[in-house]
């Protein structure tokens, strides 16, 4: 039985935006080592250009490949890169749930994330959207993938926090 029919179609999609809510508010309060805990422990995570995406290049700005190395990415972020400070402010669309195959949901939504420097200086720093495969663990929604397909050619600074 699939979780679709355990669960029902309106409260799959409700558990899938609340993944996404919660995914955003926990980037932008900067609680960035509760972050993997949205993804599946042989998850995938991409932040690639629009244009390698529709090409099928594997040339990712960011590529991570489990949840150890989400870990990873995030201990590197608060002991070894030196960057400037910074805040980010995601808006993100409603989830559009495209398919469902074999328990794996299939969701896009679009984003645009905003950065704030100490400065308080305020400015659109990435725009795309997100393509997701969702499963469900326990009842509870997972990431398994996320590639962060970003509009923006030109980046204005080291890409250290998640998008």
């Amino acid at each position: 039985m699939s979780n679709q029919e355990t669960l029902g179609l309106t409260e799959v999609k409700e558990k899938i935006q609340q993944l996404n809510d919660q995914y955003i508010h926990c980037i932008d309060d900067d609680r960035l080592e509760e972050w993997p805990e949205f993804f599946t422990e042989d998850c995938t995570y991409k932040i690639i250009s629009r244009e390698n995406y529709a090409r099928n290049l594997p040339s990712a700005l960011v590529y991570c490949k489990s949840k150890g190395m989400l870990k990873d990415r995030i201990s590197a972020h608060r002991n070894a890169n030196i960057f400037e400070a910074h805040f980010y402010r995601h808006i993100v669309s409603n989830s559009l749930l495209v398919d469902e195959t074999n328990g794996v949901y299939h969701v896009q939504s679009n984003y645009v994330v905003f950065q704030t420097k100490l400065d308080g200086n305020t400015e659109v720093y990435n725009t795309g959207k997100y393509i997701d495969q969702v499963v469900f663990e326990k009842g509870k929604p997972k990431l398994k993938e996320r590639l962060a397909v970003y509009d923006t050619l030109n980046i204005p600074s080291l890409l250290v926090t998640p998008i």
